[in-house]
């Protein structure tokens, strides 16, 4: 066995990351119904007013104000209705002094009209004629032609996330595809003699592939597309093969094998074919993590511990803001609450330590049960961070956790 050597701090490891990121540059163009998430790569300009005409923004009558200016309750203004006008129609009558037009909400203001009243301010007289109780403004509740959006404008600017509001915005100036950054390509692939997929069955010695779909899971929901294969036996050859049909991914990860046993060939397989930029963290679960970048095409490649904790917890610390960064995604604010912890909890020292909790009546009750154990994370909502230098986090104190 080859014992660690030397570790990194989380520190370090993250700035490693950070230093090494290199932002998608492949660009493609996808319909509005599919933008939703995507960066945009592109400045959108609008080439039209929106509204690209001046409508009602009330259900009522359009009018010229001045015909209101002395109207009361007691003595409204008694105007002649001249057109029905409703939304998608052509206004075909100017409104003069003495007359107006119904209107709906959204339908285009007839000409002459400088003003909407609001049908609760109105009484039907039955002879085609409508009473107005209220003095109207010029320009009330009208909304004005290219309001919104004007001619020219700059709806989208390169590098925004296009969230639903921005897709809207883009749909209401007519157009139905735009260019987009791709999502990276992230290569994932579980290695180890022992590992088998789910749904075949399972032999002595043999436990499911874990890995595979969680990574797979936490690229997905962070802006990449999972390229998930078939596990690897332990082999050189089997582990350079399957290397070698990575080539085309913007981003590798291996799982298992960048530990430090005569068995786990990763490690140095990649450190034959590129830069080994880390290998070892300071941190509990998933000291046993790697990175680095090939040497063909430059592409960075994450070695992830094979204990399904371990690999899970380092992809939502460090693959995540890495694959953000690739995908021109910015970073996702952490949501945390601060709790009393339920239980109090003893760490190894010397280790930073990302230790998994529940929240049960209000407290941070410690869910962490070992690094090969899934449930350590699949039965938390969240972890709490327990310094190196810190082994004992007493009951009763008030922890910060950060939610998943």
């Amino acid at each position: 066995m080859r014992p660690f050597t030397s570790t990194i701090s989380f520190e370090e490891a993250q700035r490693r990351l950070r230093d090494a990121v290199k932002p998608i540059a492949r660009i493609e163009r996808v319909g509005l119904e599919r933008a939703a998430g995507r960066v945009a790569a592109e400045d959108i300009i609008s080439p039209l007013d929106v509204p690209p005409f001046a409508r009602s923004a009330m259900d009522g009558y359009a009018l010229v104000a001045a015909d209101t200016a002395a109207a009361t309750g007691d003595s409204p203004a008694r105007l002649q209705i001249v057109e029905h006008i409703y939304t998608g129609q052509i206004p075909r009558t100017a409104i003069i002094r003495g007359t107006c037009a119904e209107i709906a909400t959204g339908a285009p203001l007839p000409d002459g009209a400088d003003a909407v009243v609001m049908v609760e301010q109105t009484k039907l007289d039955g002879d085609n004629r409508v009473f107005v109780a209220a003095v109207a403004a010029p320009g009330q509740n009208i909304g004005r032609r290219g309001a919104d959006i004007s001619s020219g404008a700059i709806v989208i600017r390169r590098g925004e996330v296009l969230n639903p509001g921005r897709v809207g915005a883009v749909a209401a100036i007519g157009r139905a595809d735009l260019d987009v950054y791709a999502r990276p390509r992230v290569a994932i692939l579980s290695t180890g003699n022992e590992v088998i997929e789910p749904g075949t069955p399972l032999g002595p010695g043999q436990i499911f592939d874990v890995n595979r779909f969680t990574l797979a899971a936490v690229v997905e929901a962070h802006g990449g597309d999972a390229d998930a294969r078939r596990p690897v036996h332990d082999s050189v050859a089997s582990l350079g093969a399957a290397l070698d049909t990575c080539a085309d991914a913007d981003i590798i990860v291996f799982s298992g094998g960048s530990s430090v046993g005569e068995h786990d060939l990763i490690v140095d397989l990649i450190a034959s074919r590129g830069e080994m930029i880390f290998h070892g963290i300071a941190v509990k679960p998933g000291k046993p993590t790697a990175f680095a970048r090939l040497r063909a095409n430059g592409t960075p490649f994450l070695g992830m511990p094979g204990n399904p904790t371990s690999c899970l917890s380092n992809a939502y610390v460090l693959l995540v803001p890495f694959l953000r960064a690739v995908a021109r995604l910015p970073d996702v604010p952490d949501r945390t609450i601060r709790v009393p912890l339920g239980r109090r909890i003893v760490s190894q020292a010397g280790r930073l330590q990302f230790y998994t909790v529940k929240i049960e009546g209000g407290a941070a009750v410690p869910a962490f049960k070992g690094s090969g154990e899934i449930t350590s994370l699949s039965q938390a909502d969240g972890y709490i961070q327990i310094p190196a230098d810190q082994s004992v986090v007493e009951e009763g104190i008030l922890v910060e956790v950060t939610l998943f």
